[in-house]
């Protein structure tokens, strides 16, 4: 089969990969709701089998990073309420940075096109960050989000960046706000009754939800002024 039969092919099947999740309204039962209903459930599969509940996890989680799908979020925080905040933080934080890296390559090799007209203004934006820092331009998109995460995926892959450097930056740039998010989660499964919601735990992990992106602001805006490093905006 021609490269571009190859390429036709993965578009064709990425294509059905999405259609199947609408059309099985995943992105309708991928809700914290259903997960708090099932945790009993989970907790009792996670004991007894955790590297299979962990693989299917994984399974499932990384193509929804790679084709940006709805709900990703949520099962973040069911990760923590699966697996624990040290254990889901370390899963999430893989399968989130494979799934990225996977969406910047398909973005390089195979949408490159489509990606250029969507984006072709961050694009000019964001090439420019990286001439002027390198990889530290990424790392700072990835801890401050001030591109959405899928468009940072797909314009990284129009850039010069080696992909070994996209993976490890991504994924230490994401580490903190991973964390946050799946403690989040962690806290939410102990709940069982309404004054669990009044628990110290989980009001901080709330209040971390939401410190955290000011917090690191201002660390990146201290840091710049620092160095001499202008600020990132987006275009």
């Amino acid at each position: 089969m021609s490269d571009a039969g190859k390429k036709i092919l993965l578009i064709v099947v990425l294509a059905l990969a999405v259609a199947a999740f609408f059309y099985f309204d995943l992105d309708k039962k991928l809700t914290l709701e259903n997960i708090k209903q099932s945790q009993a459930e989970l907790n009792r599969l996670y004991e007894q089998r955790p590297f299979m509940l962990i693989a299917a996890f994984v399974a499932v989680y990384i193509p929804m990073v790679t084709l940006s799908l709805p709900g990703a979020t949520v099962l973040a925080l069911a990760a923590g309420a699966m697996f624990g905040a040290l254990v889901g933080t370390i899963v999430v934080s893989f399968a989130s940075t494979i799934g990225a890296t996977f969406a910047c390559t398909i973005s390089r090799y195979l949408l490159r096109d489509w990606v250029q007209r969507h984006f072709g203004d961050r694009l000019v934006k964001i090439n420019e960050g990286i001439r002027r820092e390198g990889a530290f331009y990424l790392f700072s998109m990835r801890l401050i989000p001030i591109f959405p995460f899928f468009v940072i995926n797909l314009v990284m892959g129009l850039t010069g960046m080696p992909l070994r450097t996209f993976y490890w930056v991504s994924q230490v740039g994401m580490l903190a706000g991973t964390f946050v998010f799946v403690n989040a989660g962690s806290q939410i499964a102990q709940i069982d009754s309404l004054g669990g919601i009044l628990s110290p735990q989980l009001l901080l992990s709330f209040a971390l939800l939401g410190i955290f992106p000011l917090a690191a602001k201002k660390g990146m805006a201290f840091y710049r002024k620092k160095t001499g490093r202008k600020p990132v905006q987006p275009q």
